[in-house]
Protein backbone atom coordinates (compact mmCIF):
# COMPACT_ATOMS: atom_id res chain seq x y z
CA UNK A 1 0.00 0.00 0.00
CA UNK A 2 1.35 3.67 -0.70
CA UNK A 3 1.15 6.41 1.57
CA UNK A 4 1.65 10.29 0.98
CA UNK A 5 0.91 13.45 1.18
CA UNK A 6 -1.14 16.00 -1.03
CA UNK A 7 -1.14 19.84 -1.37
CA UNK A 8 -3.64 22.10 -2.27
CA UNK A 9 -1.34 25.02 -2.40
CA UNK A 10 -3.16 27.28 -0.64
CA UNK A 11 -1.41 31.08 0.12
CA UNK A 12 -3.15 31.77 3.67
CA UNK A 13 -2.10 33.81 6.80
CA UNK A 14 -1.24 32.20 9.65
CA UNK A 15 -4.06 33.16 11.88
CA UNK A 16 -1.60 32.43 15.02
CA UNK A 17 0.89 35.39 13.67
CA UNK A 18 -0.79 37.03 10.91
CA UNK A 19 1.83 36.32 8.56
CA UNK A 20 1.09 35.23 4.89
CA UNK A 21 3.67 33.82 3.13
CA UNK A 22 4.85 34.85 -0.41
CA UNK A 23 3.92 33.17 -3.65
CA UNK A 24 7.77 32.17 -3.98
CA UNK A 25 7.76 30.96 -0.43
CA UNK A 26 5.01 28.79 -0.67
CA UNK A 27 6.36 27.07 -3.72
CA UNK A 28 9.48 26.48 -2.38
CA UNK A 29 7.65 25.07 0.74
CA UNK A 30 5.67 22.34 -1.22
CA UNK A 31 9.31 21.44 -3.25
CA UNK A 32 10.73 20.98 0.88
CA UNK A 33 7.55 19.20 1.78
CA UNK A 34 8.23 16.55 -1.45
CA UNK A 35 11.65 16.30 -0.21
CA UNK A 36 11.13 15.83 3.06
CA UNK A 37 8.38 13.18 2.04
CA UNK A 38 10.96 11.24 0.39
CA UNK A 39 13.43 11.53 3.38
CA UNK A 40 10.96 9.86 6.40
CA UNK A 41 9.54 7.10 3.74
CA UNK A 42 6.55 7.73 2.27
CA UNK A 43 5.57 6.89 -1.27
CA UNK A 44 3.84 9.75 -3.22
CA UNK A 45 3.80 13.48 -3.11
CA UNK A 46 0.78 15.03 -5.00
CA UNK A 47 -0.26 18.60 -6.35
CA UNK A 48 -3.50 19.85 -6.93
CA UNK A 49 -4.15 22.45 -9.75
CA UNK A 50 -5.65 25.47 -9.44
CA UNK A 51 -6.13 29.34 -11.62
CA UNK A 52 -7.27 31.39 -8.21
CA UNK A 53 -5.98 32.79 -5.63
CA UNK A 54 -5.37 32.27 -2.45
CA UNK A 55 -3.95 29.13 -4.70
CA UNK A 56 -0.67 28.92 -6.37
CA UNK A 57 -0.09 25.54 -8.12
CA UNK A 58 -1.23 26.67 -11.43
CA UNK A 59 1.55 24.29 -13.69
CA UNK A 60 1.80 20.79 -11.72
CA UNK A 61 3.94 19.30 -14.45
CA UNK A 62 6.60 22.45 -13.50
CA UNK A 63 6.15 21.95 -10.12
CA UNK A 64 6.90 17.74 -10.23
CA UNK A 65 9.65 18.54 -12.68
CA UNK A 66 11.56 20.20 -10.62
CA UNK A 67 10.68 17.78 -8.02
CA UNK A 68 11.61 14.84 -9.70
CA UNK A 69 15.16 16.60 -10.04
CA UNK A 70 15.75 16.33 -6.16
CA UNK A 71 14.34 13.13 -5.52
CA UNK A 72 14.91 9.65 -6.73
CA UNK A 73 12.38 7.38 -5.35
CA UNK A 74 8.99 9.05 -4.45
CA UNK A 75 6.20 8.82 -7.09
CA UNK A 76 4.92 12.23 -8.37
CA UNK A 77 1.08 12.36 -9.09
CA UNK A 78 -1.28 15.01 -8.90
CA UNK A 79 -4.59 15.85 -6.22
CA UNK A 80 -6.12 16.93 -9.38
CA UNK A 81 -5.48 17.60 -12.99
CA UNK A 82 -8.37 19.70 -14.73
CA UNK A 83 -9.20 17.15 -17.39
CA UNK A 84 -12.30 19.76 -18.22
CA UNK A 85 -10.54 22.70 -18.89
CA UNK A 86 -7.03 21.44 -20.22
CA UNK A 87 -6.65 20.04 -23.60
CA UNK A 88 -6.66 16.66 -23.67
CA UNK A 89 -3.51 17.09 -26.38
CA UNK A 90 -1.54 19.10 -24.15
CA UNK A 91 -2.01 16.17 -20.83
CA UNK A 92 -1.17 14.03 -22.62
CA UNK A 93 2.15 15.62 -23.76
CA UNK A 94 2.99 17.36 -20.40
CA UNK A 95 2.74 13.84 -18.80
CA UNK A 96 4.85 11.72 -20.93
CA UNK A 97 7.52 14.44 -20.79
CA UNK A 98 7.49 14.30 -16.92
CA UNK A 99 6.95 10.68 -17.00
CA UNK A 100 10.56 10.74 -18.79
CA UNK A 101 12.37 13.07 -16.84
CA UNK A 102 11.42 11.22 -13.80
CA UNK A 103 11.88 7.62 -14.74
CA UNK A 104 8.43 6.78 -14.85
CA UNK A 105 7.89 8.06 -11.26
CA UNK A 106 4.76 9.77 -12.19
CA UNK A 107 0.43 9.34 -12.35
CA UNK A 108 -1.93 11.61 -12.05
CA UNK A 109 -5.28 12.13 -10.65
CA UNK A 110 -7.85 13.59 -13.07
CA UNK A 111 -11.10 15.99 -12.20
CA UNK A 112 -13.47 18.86 -12.49
CA UNK A 113 -11.79 21.04 -9.57
CA UNK A 114 -14.28 23.03 -7.49
CA UNK A 115 -14.02 26.49 -8.68
CA UNK A 116 -17.01 27.55 -10.84
CA UNK A 117 -15.03 30.45 -12.52
CA UNK A 118 -12.17 28.26 -14.18
CA UNK A 119 -14.61 27.14 -16.95
CA UNK A 120 -14.98 30.54 -18.85
CA UNK A 121 -11.42 31.76 -17.92
CA UNK A 122 -10.24 28.74 -20.45
CA UNK A 123 -13.37 29.06 -22.44
CA UNK A 124 -15.47 26.68 -20.88
CA UNK A 125 -19.25 25.84 -19.73
CA UNK A 126 -19.36 24.42 -16.22
CA UNK A 127 -22.79 23.01 -17.43
CA UNK A 128 -20.51 20.78 -19.79
CA UNK A 129 -18.53 19.76 -16.53
CA UNK A 130 -19.26 15.78 -16.92
CA UNK A 131 -19.57 15.94 -20.69
CA UNK A 132 -16.07 17.28 -20.88
CA UNK A 133 -14.39 14.88 -18.81
CA UNK A 134 -15.82 12.31 -20.64
CA UNK A 135 -14.94 13.20 -23.56
CA UNK A 136 -11.41 14.63 -23.00
CA UNK A 137 -10.28 11.16 -21.28
CA UNK A 138 -11.37 9.30 -24.19
CA UNK A 139 -9.34 11.28 -26.06
CA UNK A 140 -6.72 10.98 -24.18
CA UNK A 141 -7.21 7.82 -23.00
CA UNK A 142 -6.25 6.80 -26.99
CA UNK A 143 -3.16 9.28 -27.67
CA UNK A 144 -1.59 7.31 -25.12
CA UNK A 145 -2.46 4.26 -26.15
CA UNK A 146 -2.56 4.49 -30.48
CA UNK A 147 0.45 6.19 -32.16
CA UNK A 148 -1.80 7.91 -34.69
CA UNK A 149 -5.14 9.22 -33.60
CA UNK A 150 -7.90 10.38 -36.41
CA UNK A 151 -10.59 11.96 -33.67
CA UNK A 152 -13.56 14.46 -34.14
CA UNK A 153 -15.67 15.24 -30.85
CA UNK A 154 -17.99 18.24 -29.59
CA UNK A 155 -14.98 20.31 -27.29
CA UNK A 156 -12.04 20.61 -29.81
CA UNK A 157 -10.85 20.64 -32.85
CA UNK A 158 -10.81 17.62 -34.73
CA UNK A 159 -7.21 16.12 -34.76
CA UNK A 160 -6.30 14.04 -37.99
CA UNK A 161 -3.25 12.10 -38.19
CA UNK A 162 -1.91 13.05 -35.31
CA UNK A 163 1.25 11.66 -32.56
CA UNK A 164 1.29 12.58 -29.49
CA UNK A 165 5.06 13.84 -28.16
CA UNK A 166 7.09 11.94 -26.51
CA UNK A 167 5.29 8.74 -26.64
CA UNK A 168 4.54 7.58 -22.86
CA UNK A 169 7.82 6.12 -21.66
CA UNK A 170 8.10 2.04 -22.66
CA UNK A 171 4.87 2.60 -24.00
CA UNK A 172 3.26 2.63 -21.10
CA UNK A 173 0.80 5.64 -19.98
CA UNK A 174 0.66 7.06 -16.64
CA UNK A 175 -1.53 5.42 -14.34
CA UNK A 176 -4.53 7.58 -13.70
CA UNK A 177 -6.60 7.74 -10.47
CA UNK A 178 -10.22 9.56 -11.50
CA UNK A 179 -10.83 12.02 -8.74
CA UNK A 180 -14.57 12.96 -7.21
CA UNK A 181 -16.08 13.64 -4.05
CA UNK A 182 -19.75 13.21 -5.36
CA UNK A 183 -20.22 12.15 -8.77
CA UNK A 184 -21.21 9.18 -9.46
CA UNK A 185 -20.51 9.41 -13.17
CA UNK A 186 -16.59 9.91 -12.33
CA UNK A 187 -16.79 6.42 -10.67
CA UNK A 188 -18.41 4.94 -13.68
CA UNK A 189 -15.98 6.64 -16.27
CA UNK A 190 -12.74 4.71 -13.58
CA UNK A 191 -14.95 1.58 -13.43
CA UNK A 192 -15.14 1.66 -17.24
CA UNK A 193 -11.50 1.81 -18.51
CA UNK A 194 -10.55 -0.47 -15.51
CA UNK A 195 -8.65 2.73 -13.79
CA UNK A 196 -8.22 4.33 -10.26
CA UNK A 197 -10.81 6.19 -8.16
CA UNK A 198 -9.41 8.26 -5.51
CA UNK A 199 -12.14 9.66 -3.47
CA UNK A 200 -11.38 12.72 -1.65
CA UNK A 201 -12.49 12.04 1.60
CA UNK A 202 -12.36 15.08 3.43
CA UNK A 203 -15.45 17.06 2.86
CA UNK A 204 -18.05 13.95 3.43
CA UNK A 205 -19.26 11.83 5.87
CA UNK A 206 -18.61 7.79 5.79
CA UNK A 207 -21.86 6.64 4.26
CA UNK A 208 -21.42 8.50 1.34
CA UNK A 209 -17.86 7.69 0.73
CA UNK A 210 -18.60 3.59 0.69
CA UNK A 211 -21.32 4.30 -1.49
CA UNK A 212 -18.78 6.11 -3.96
CA UNK A 213 -16.22 3.62 -3.36
CA UNK A 214 -19.48 0.30 -3.78
CA UNK A 215 -20.69 2.18 -7.04
CA UNK A 216 -17.14 2.05 -8.54
CA UNK A 217 -16.12 -1.42 -7.35
CA UNK A 218 -19.35 -2.85 -8.60
CA UNK A 219 -18.64 -1.51 -12.24
CA UNK A 220 -15.06 -2.08 -12.16
CA UNK A 221 -16.29 -6.40 -11.72
CA UNK A 222 -19.06 -5.66 -14.40
CA UNK A 223 -17.04 -4.61 -16.95
CA UNK A 224 -14.63 -7.60 -16.66
CA UNK A 225 -11.65 -5.85 -14.90
CA UNK A 226 -11.14 -8.15 -12.27
CA UNK A 227 -13.07 -8.82 -9.01
CA UNK A 228 -14.91 -5.63 -7.24
CA UNK A 229 -12.49 -5.81 -4.84
CA UNK A 230 -9.50 -5.54 -6.76
CA UNK A 231 -10.71 -1.98 -7.82
CA UNK A 232 -7.91 0.09 -7.45
CA UNK A 233 -8.90 2.71 -4.65
CA UNK A 234 -7.51 5.84 -2.84
CA UNK A 235 -8.14 8.42 -0.68
CA UNK A 236 -7.37 11.25 1.20
CA UNK A 237 -7.69 12.56 4.61
CA UNK A 238 -6.38 15.25 6.50
CA UNK A 239 -4.58 14.99 9.85
CA UNK A 240 -3.05 17.06 12.30
CA UNK A 241 -0.90 14.80 15.10
CA UNK A 242 1.22 15.40 18.10
CA UNK A 243 2.22 13.32 21.17
CA UNK A 244 -1.02 13.85 23.13
CA UNK A 245 -4.29 14.20 21.48
CA UNK A 246 -4.77 17.43 23.86
CA UNK A 247 -1.78 19.60 22.36
CA UNK A 248 -3.27 18.42 18.40
CA UNK A 249 -6.41 19.81 19.33
CA UNK A 250 -5.27 23.14 20.95
CA UNK A 251 -2.62 23.90 18.19
CA UNK A 252 -4.83 23.31 15.48
CA UNK A 253 -7.59 24.86 16.21
CA UNK A 254 -7.42 28.59 14.88
CA UNK A 255 -5.86 27.05 11.54
CA UNK A 256 -9.03 24.82 11.27
CA UNK A 257 -11.14 27.84 12.39
CA UNK A 258 -9.95 30.21 9.45
CA UNK A 259 -9.36 27.95 7.03
CA UNK A 260 -10.13 28.83 3.65
CA UNK A 261 -12.30 26.10 2.79
CA UNK A 262 -14.31 24.57 6.26
CA UNK A 263 -13.52 27.61 8.39
CA UNK A 264 -16.23 29.35 10.20
CA UNK A 265 -18.43 26.57 9.76
CA UNK A 266 -19.03 23.31 12.09
CA UNK A 267 -16.29 23.21 15.10
CA UNK A 268 -13.49 21.22 14.94
CA UNK A 269 -15.24 18.57 17.24
CA UNK A 270 -18.23 18.18 14.78
CA UNK A 271 -16.39 18.20 11.37
CA UNK A 272 -13.82 15.61 12.93
CA UNK A 273 -17.21 13.68 14.10
CA UNK A 274 -18.79 13.67 10.74
CA UNK A 275 -15.56 13.58 8.30
CA UNK A 276 -12.78 11.18 8.43
CA UNK A 277 -10.35 14.89 9.76
CA UNK A 278 -8.29 13.09 12.43
CA UNK A 279 -6.50 15.88 15.10
CA UNK A 280 -4.77 14.01 17.43
CA UNK A 281 -2.18 11.34 19.06
CA UNK A 282 -0.54 9.08 16.50
CA UNK A 283 -2.43 6.34 17.53
CA UNK A 284 -5.40 8.25 17.48
CA UNK A 285 -4.32 8.38 13.72
CA UNK A 286 -3.53 5.03 13.03
CA UNK A 287 -6.94 3.62 14.44
CA UNK A 288 -8.76 6.02 12.49
CA UNK A 289 -6.90 5.23 9.33
CA UNK A 290 -7.31 1.53 9.63
CA UNK A 291 -10.85 1.75 10.31
CA UNK A 292 -11.72 2.97 6.99
CA UNK A 293 -10.82 0.04 5.66
CA UNK A 294 -13.91 -1.38 7.30
CA UNK A 295 -16.35 0.72 5.25
CA UNK A 296 -14.11 0.99 1.94
CA UNK A 297 -12.31 -2.36 1.54
CA UNK A 298 -8.80 -2.93 1.44
CA UNK A 299 -7.42 -0.19 -0.63
CA UNK A 300 -4.23 0.74 -2.52
CA UNK A 301 -2.98 4.42 -1.40
CA UNK A 302 -3.76 7.05 0.90
CA UNK A 303 -2.77 10.34 0.87
CA UNK A 304 -2.48 13.30 3.71
CA UNK A 305 -3.40 17.15 3.43
CA UNK A 306 -1.07 18.20 6.26
CA UNK A 307 0.17 21.81 5.12
CA UNK A 308 -3.30 23.48 4.75
CA UNK A 309 -4.88 26.81 6.41
CA UNK A 310 -1.63 28.67 7.15
CA UNK A 311 0.38 26.06 8.79
CA UNK A 312 3.80 27.22 9.04
CA UNK A 313 6.86 24.93 7.37
CA UNK A 314 8.08 23.99 10.64
CA UNK A 315 5.04 22.46 11.60
CA UNK A 316 4.50 20.42 8.73
CA UNK A 317 7.90 19.08 8.58
CA UNK A 318 7.45 18.11 12.06
CA UNK A 319 3.82 16.69 11.13
CA UNK A 320 5.66 14.77 8.17
CA UNK A 321 8.60 13.41 10.83
CA UNK A 322 5.70 11.69 12.97
CA UNK A 323 4.07 10.26 10.20
CA UNK A 324 6.86 8.71 8.96
CA UNK A 325 8.44 7.11 12.41
CA UNK A 326 5.12 6.76 14.29
CA UNK A 327 2.02 6.04 12.19
CA UNK A 328 2.99 5.13 8.95
CA UNK A 329 5.10 1.98 9.32
CA UNK A 330 2.33 0.57 12.07
CA UNK A 331 -0.16 1.38 9.07
CA UNK A 332 1.98 -0.12 6.38
CA UNK A 333 2.38 -3.17 8.39
CA UNK A 334 -1.04 -3.74 9.37
CA UNK A 335 -2.62 -3.11 6.02
CA UNK A 336 -0.38 -5.48 4.32
CA UNK A 337 -0.99 -8.11 6.88
CA UNK A 338 -4.90 -7.55 6.46
CA UNK A 339 -5.04 -7.57 2.46
CA UNK A 340 -5.97 -10.86 0.93
CA UNK A 341 -3.32 -12.23 -1.55
CA UNK A 342 -5.46 -11.32 -4.88
CA UNK A 343 -6.06 -7.95 -3.86
CA UNK A 344 -3.45 -5.75 -5.58
CA UNK A 345 -0.85 -3.51 -4.63
CA UNK A 346 -0.53 0.15 -6.27
CA UNK A 347 0.09 0.24 -9.81
CA UNK A 348 3.48 1.66 -10.82
CA UNK A 349 4.91 1.95 -14.02
CA UNK A 350 7.65 -1.10 -13.35
CA UNK A 351 4.32 -3.06 -12.43
CA UNK A 352 2.31 -1.77 -15.38
CA UNK A 353 5.29 -2.64 -17.72
CA UNK A 354 5.91 -6.26 -16.20
CA UNK A 355 1.77 -6.93 -16.92
CA UNK A 356 2.39 -5.16 -20.13
CA UNK A 357 5.04 -8.05 -20.94
CA UNK A 358 2.93 -10.68 -19.34
CA UNK A 359 0.13 -10.20 -21.54
CA UNK A 360 2.00 -9.97 -24.20
CA UNK A 361 3.89 -12.95 -24.04
CA UNK A 362 0.67 -14.82 -23.36
CA UNK A 363 -0.65 -13.89 -26.63
CA UNK A 364 2.64 -14.71 -28.82
CA UNK A 365 2.39 -18.46 -27.35
CA UNK A 366 -0.89 -18.65 -27.74
CA UNK A 367 -0.09 -17.86 -31.59
CA UNK A 368 2.83 -19.66 -31.94
CA UNK A 369 0.91 -22.72 -30.64
CA UNK A 370 -2.50 -21.91 -33.32
CA UNK A 371 -0.14 -21.69 -36.07
CA UNK A 372 1.46 -25.03 -35.03
CA UNK A 373 -1.78 -26.54 -34.49
CA UNK A 374 -2.94 -25.35 -38.04
CA UNK A 375 0.04 -26.86 -39.98
CA UNK A 376 -0.55 -29.93 -41.70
Amino acid sequence: MQFGVFTVGDVTPDPTTGRVPTEAERIKAMVTIAQKAEEVGLDVFATGEHHNEPFVPSSPTTLLGFVAARTSRLVLSTATTLITTNDPVRIAEEYAMLQHLADGRVDLTLGRGNTAPVYPWFGQDIRQGINLAVENYALLHRLWREHVVDWQGRFRTPLQGFTSTPRPLDGVPPFVWHGSIRSPEIAEQAAYYGDGFFANHIFWPAEHTQRMVGLYRQRFEHYGHGSADQAVVGLGGQVFVRANSQDAVREFRPYFDNAPVYGHGPSLEEFSAQTPLTVGSPQQVIERTLGFREYIGDYQRQLFLIDHAGLPLKTVLEQLDILGEQVVPVLRREFDALRPAHVPDAPTHASLRAARDAATATTEAATTAAGAGATP
